[in-house]
């Protein structure tokens, strides 16, 4: 994608999403060797820094994207959303996975994957990972049946999305803390059911990785500004109070040059008489 293919582009903000894909293609030409660790460490922090499109656009000009050949640039074109920021990720259909297993090992869903109306998942001295704070749902409600013996599930869920807990747990459990916050309007709803033996499914509210990382970024940025707020303030401080010295010091010259005015004056006089 150039900024001539779709005019305007380059002006929209962009989503964490859009600046997770960019780190992807970054992360996969240090594995390939395109880019050295100081040439990434540089691009990466360019990326979570960057607000529009057009700031994106230029980090992976010269990368291939996903090992494509011959290289393109990283597509951050944007569906339009009907209906507020969430209509756009509740997109119907089957899914893309609607169950999971861990036997003796684990399981993950993560990344941009579609929650189905339903999905199952077992793990039996194992564990799993079920992450949507990326991911896109089938319907605006979605149910999550965890059966866990011996093992456990984690389910992490981004701000905004309702969660109610409804699973059975015997000397197991499930996690509870997030139950009964109100989501965002538009905002899917997610169940979580199922059983727990010796073992437990966790639910834990989490923003994405960019995110955290823009809010660090953006914290380190306003410290910046504090200290140059500062250290301006205590310059005109400063120069104030030279400032004032100079008045100090102008008023004693002026105070004795009048005196030794009128010194000169009074002996003129007693010559005169």
């Amino acid at each position: 994608m150039t900024d001539d293919a779709a005019p305007g582009l380059p002006d929209l903000r962009a989503s964490d999403a859009d600046r997770e894909r960019v780190a992807e293609v970054l992360r996969d030409a240090l594995a390939e060797g395109r880019l050295d660790m100081a040439e990434f460490e540089e691009r990466l922090e360019e990326t979570y820094k960057a607000r529009t499109y057009g700031e994106l656009t230029p980090i992976t000009r010269d990368l291939p994207v996903a090992g494509v050949t011959p290289p393109s640039v990283v597509s951050l074109n944007k569906e339009p959303l009907a209906d507020g920021s969430w209509a756009g990720r509740i997109v119907g259909g089957e899914g893309s996975s609607t169950w999971a297993v861990a036997v003796l090992s684990g399981f993950q869903r993560r990344g941009r994957w579609t929650v189905p109306r339903r999905f199952t998942c077992f793990a039996f001295w194992g564990g799993g990972e079920i992450d949507l704070r990326e991911a896109n749902f089938a319907a605006g409600e979605v149910e999550i049946n965890c059966v866990a013996i011996m093992g456990g599930v984690q389910i992490i869920v981004p701000p905004g999305v309702e969660v109610d807990v409804r699973g059975i747990g015997v000397m197991g459990g499930f996690d509870q803390r997030e139950t009964g916050e109100r989501g965002d309007p538009g905002a899917p709803r997610v169940i979580v059911g199922g059983f727990a033996f010796w073992g437990g499914v966790g639910v834990e509210r989490k923003k994405t990785r960019a995110a955290r990382r823009q809010e660090k970024l953006d914290r380190k940025a306003a410290r910046r500004e504090l200290r140059s707020a500062s250290r301006d303030d205590a310059q005109d401080a400063h120069l104030r109070m030279l400032e004032g010295h100079k008045d100090i010091l102008r008023g004693h010259r002026h105070g004795h040059g009048s005196g030794s005015g009128s010194r000169e004056e009074r002996q003129e006089h007693r010559y005169e008489d």
